[in-house]
């Protein structure tokens, strides 16, 4: 059967733009090259499109805002290019259950900013906001800026409805707070990365607008300091958000965006500070926080925004840092150890790029608050991309043998996908890479949905 009697050919690309965009995701060490790009509509449309697949033997890869950095999008070996942008239908609020029903194509920022409209709060906020889709939020349980206060997407998922690599349509929990009829299988599909199955469906938590909040941005002497001023900061202070980045990515950033420095003294590490105001006294607790992390020595100096303007600008340069070093075609990695592991984490990673590979240039910067660092290697001018590739992925081997003795996570945020399925052992052992691969032949017993990913079968 012809792809073209399973959906509407107007919903069909073979376009060579099309193919090249939808084809891949914010990784460019992959070249893109899928058969056909489809567009369906809806949920019936996406069954129907699965079952042909595994009547035809055909290969899908889910795309949806395409901006994951593991190569968990691409279509590079001949599959069809399934994007979910035409499923972006924001349904009703349910004001009652705090839920509200969205189609897996909707842009995070639209359903942001629909439901402040409304009066209401969606907290999973990250720099790629504008161009994320929710579907792939939770396809790779999304972090981002707000996880010390709010969690991570896997908090905010209700109910599920996904078309298995069957061909099943399943509803899963239907918003339900308390069910306890057995496996919630809504779990096993946030983070799974499409390799289970297609979300086309979910209902959506949301919450409360948070409280006037105060935006700090510090200058710390060095990474034990760090850790004193975010216990300091976090004792008696409802934090939002605590940021990290180096003098590096300062630097780039300033250059980049043409912001002033937010103070004289250069420091080698940056923190933003994101504050709830819950009551009248929190300034002056604020304020007495910040003094005691200078008398200790924690601090060479810091700004507290005194406009919306200036938080808005403090937040610029921890979120454009990522645009900014796209000029040198960074090659970047996303990982996480114990938040209390991070200072000892970076300086013994550190120490390691500055041994083994001196003509790198490392940029940092993360979410102190939850363990999560963004390491971003520049590439030399005087350098092949084909070079280049082949020593990052040497150094790789170092990076993750390290978290591995850490205890921590080789893809925080990202996910696995390509690019770091073959280091995959090294955050989980072979009983738990087999028990995944047992759940994946349950779900897709065709290996149709996004092969290759995660791990091979």
């Amino acid at each position: 059967m012809r792809l073209e009697e399973v959906i509407d050919p107007k919903q069909i690309s073979t376009n060579k733009e099309d193919l090249t965009n939808y084809g891949q995701d914010w990784t460019r060490y992959y070249e893109p090259n899928p058969e056909a790009i489809v567009f369906p509509k809806n949920t019936q449309e996406v069954q129907a499109l699965v079952k042909w697949a595994n009547q035809e033997s055909k290969k899908i890869v889910v795309s949806g805002g395409r901006t994951g950095l593991s190569g968990g999008a691409v279509a590079k070996d001949g599959e069809i290019v399934l994007s979910l942008e035409k499923l972006n239908q924001i349904g009703s609020i349910n004001e009652i259950d705090s839920t509200i029903h969205v189609e897996a194509g909707v842009i995070t920022e639209d359903l942001q900013n629909h439901l402040r409209d409304q009066g209401y709060f969606f907290p999973v906020d990250f720099a790629a906001r504008g161009s994320s889709h929710i579907g792939g939020n939770i396809a790779t349980n999304a972090g981002g800026i707000k996880v010390l206060r709010y969690g991570l997407m896997r908090n905010w998922v209700s109910s599920l409805t996904v078309v298995t690599g069957k061909g099943d349509v399943l509803k899963l929990n239907q918003s339900l707070v308390k069910n306890a009829t057995g496996y919630d299988l809504r779990h096993l599909f946030i983070g799974s990365e499409g390799t289970l199955g297609i979300i086309t469906e979910a209902e959506i938590k949301f919450t409360s607008p948070p409280k006037p909040q105060q935006v700090l941005l510090l200058g710390a002497m060095d990474l034990d300091a760090v850790m004193n001023v975010f216990k300091t900061f976090q004792h008696n202070l409802q934090i939002t958000a605590f940021e990290l980045f180096t003098e590096l990515a300062m630097k780039y950033v300033l250059k980049s965006t043409g912001l002033n420095r937010p103070f004289s003294t250069e420091s080698p590490i940056y923190l933003l500070c994101e504050v709830e105001l819950e009551s009248s006294e929190t300034e002056g607790e604020i304020l007495t926080a910040f003094e005691k992390c200078l008398e200790e020595g924690w601090l060479s100096d810091g700004v507290i925004n005194q406009s919306e303007q200036q938080a808005k600008d403090f937040w610029r340069l921890r979120e454009d840092i990522t645009e900014s070093l796209a000029f040198a075609t960074p090659y970047k990695n996303d990982v996480s150890v114990r938040v209390s592991d991070v200072p000892k984490f970076m300086r013994s990673i550190d120490e390691v790029y500055k041994k083994e590979y001196p003509e790198f240039e490392v940029v940092w910067f993360g979410h102190i608050g939850d363990g999560n660092l963004h390491i971003s290697i520049l590439k030399p001018e005087n350098m092949s991309m084909d070079q280049f590739l082949q020593k990052c992925r040497k150094s790789d081997e170092s990076l993750f043998s390290k978290i591995q003795e850490f205890g921590g996570s080789i893809s925080a945020e990202h996910g696995v996908g390509l690019s770091k399925k073959a280091y995959l052992s090294f955050s989980r052992s072979a009983a738990e890479v087999e028990a995944m691969r047992a759940i994946k032949r349950h779900f897709d017993p065709k290996l149709v949905l996004n092969p290759g990913k995660i791990f091979d079968l």
